[in-house]
Formats: structure tokens, C-alpha cells, sequence
């Protein structure tokens, strides 16, 4: 269990990444979708900053009540 939830982690972690950085790429190449893309930046930053939380919030509540 705790390895699938680690592989889980990974998965987020790269994918947020790759994200970030597709996103960067095209927002340094387009001007008129300027305003998308830090749209998507910022959708991207909020989604792992949450999943994040949410990973350490199951983890305080298993370590509590065991």
C-alpha cells in the first residue's frame, strides 16, 4: 500500500513538473495566448500544492489515530 501511494506521489510530481515546464516553454513562444498559459501555470501550482496537502493530511490522521 505504501508503495503504491509513493509511485502515486511520483506520478504527480513529474507530471506537475512536465506541466510547468510545457507551460513556461509556450508562454515564452506565444504572445497572444500569453494569458492561457498563466492560467494553466497557475492551475498547475494550485494542483500540487493540494495534492500535496492532501498526501501530508492522510498521513497526520494515520499517524494520529494508530
Amino acid at each position: 500500500m505504501d508503495e503504491l501511494a509513493q509511485a502515486i506521489i511520483l506520478l504527480i510530481r513529474l507530471g506537475c513538473v512536465a506541466r510547468f515546464i510545457y507551460c513556461m516553454v509556450r508562454l515564452s513562444g506565444a504572445d497572444e495566448e500569453s494569458s492561457q498559459y498563466k492560467k494553466r501555470t497557475r492551475n498547475v501550482i494550485l494542483f500540487y500544492v493540494l495534492a500535496e496537502s492532501i498526501w501530508q493530511i492522510k498521513d497526520i490522521v494515520l499517524f494520529y489515530y494508530q
